[in-house]
């Protein structure tokens, strides 16, 4: 079994920067794929960015230039920097980490850009 935790989620001012953190614990096998989803009401969930074990990275569209994200395979933990946030980034954010027999997802933290 794998355990992902989310952590960083917040009301965040447009604009404004925010850095989000997922820490995986359990059976965790190489390589894997650790990924950023979100879900806005009303919406599918859907992919912000992806990064292998060897740090290769896939963005949305919508987030390219604006969102990093990043990983410490030594602690199995995912980053999500996020900058010049904007209203329509407000969602709930998933981590997840594909691994060869399965995907896992955290139970999700919310990121609010509002003024």
């Amino acid at each position: 079994q794998v355990q992902l935790v989310e952590t960083g989620g917040s009301l965040v001012q447009p604009g404004g920067p925010l850095r989000l953190s997922c820490v995986g614990s359990g059976s965790i096998s190489s390589p894997n794929v650790m990924g950023w989803y979100r879900q806005a009401p009303g919406k599918e969930r859907e992919l912000v960015a992806r990064i292998t074990t060897d740090h290769r990275t896939i963005y949305a569209d919508s987030v390219k230039g604006r969102f990093t994200i990043s990983r410490d395979n030594a602690k199995n933990t995912v980053y999500l920097q996020m900058s010049s946030l904007k209203p329509e980034d407000t969602a709930v954010y998933y981590c997840n980490i594909q691994l060869l027999e399965r995907v896992y997802w955290g139970q999700g933290t919310q990121v609010t850009v509002s003024s």
